[in-house]
């Protein structure tokens, strides 16, 4: 069983979950689109993070679409009362696998009770605003005819607790005047590091920011002297990254997704990986000199 307090707790929202977690989304099939390969392994997946002392779930029901919740569902329901299930709406998925916004009232709501429906809960813990943005990208706009009527079901008690995805300070800071945001989702790692004043500012707020792609995402990440840094600690190079991220701010909430229990195990490992200050000096030339190219 893995030592996931080595790397601390955090709040998010009224929960206090281990800053180690777990993301859903490669339960689905490749492209995130249809059923896994193997459901049984999904399934394990799944059981084994949670008895690893994985206590935060991100997910979506756009993931499949539909799929990654009921695997949840069947895998941990009923749920124990320490998990926390993230979830997130905004957009939906096409025929032909396509990530498309669903950014009207109605599709927000629809998204909501989709939610509810497939993971068999009365009220969802988080409930994230995914902006499509520049896709993996946030982009300034005004947000509040969307985040509103996710605040009027949060005031319904259909969910506990919002957060923001792929957004700017300023989006959060609008959200902020309307309802209470507990946590931001943006893609952030080693070399893609254009939220770290965001991070810091959202560290003074007491909001959570949980990367997306926290090892790159599609494009893993690959650097020389990434490896030759797990080299000399007896460390995966996936590992380091992961074990950075613990130490880049105590906000920090991880989320790395896998489908293979091998992979789990590794991930979670890392909250266990001590970093001196030299060698987080070495990985923070990393991402200086990746933004430098």
């Amino acid at each position: 069983m893995s030592n996931l307090s080595k790397a601390g707790t955090y709040a998010l929202g009224d929960r206090t979950v281990n800053r180690m977690g777990y993301g859903a989304m490669q339960l689905a099939g490749p492209g995130v689109f249809g059923p896994p390969k193997d459901h049984a392994a999904a399934l394990a997946v799944l059981r084994e993070a949670v008895a690893s002392g994985v206590d935060h779930i991100d997910t979506s029901d756009f993931y499949g679409p539909h799929i990654t919740n009921r695997i949840i569902r069947e895998a941990l329901a009923p749920y124990a009362g320490n998990l926390t299930i993230v979830t997130k709406v905004g957009a939906t998925r096409g025929d032909d696998a396509s990530w498309l916004p669903a950014r009207e009232p109605h599709q927000l709501v629809q998204g909501v009770h989709d939610n509810l429906r497939n993971l068999g809960v009365d009220v969802l813990d988080v409930v994230n605003l995914r902006l499509m943005g520049d896709i993996h990208a946030p982009k300034e706009g005004p947000i509040e005819a969307q985040f509103a009527p996710l605040a009027a079901l949060r005031e319904k008690g259909l969910i506990r607790h919002l957060g923001l995805s792929n957004a700017t300070l300023a989006q959060v800071k609008e959200a902020q005047a309307i309802a209470q945001v507990v946590c931001v989702q943006n893609q952030y790692n080693l070399v893609q590091r254009a939220d770290d004043a965001m991070i810091d500012a959202l560290n003074g707020m007491g909001i959570a920011y949980v990367p997306f792609f926290p090892l790159g995402g599609f494009s893993p990440l690959q650097s020389d002297a990434l490896n030759a840094i797990a080299g000399r600690l007896g460390a995966t190079p996936m590992q380091v990254a992961l074990a950075w991220l613990l130490h880049r701010s105590p906000n920090i909430l991880l989320i790395p997704g896998t489908s293979s229990p091998g992979h789990l195990r590794e991930n979670l490992a890392a909250a266990g990986i001590g970093l001196s200050d030299e060698v987080l000096a070495e990985l923070e030339a990393i991402g200086v000199d990746s933004a430098l190219q």
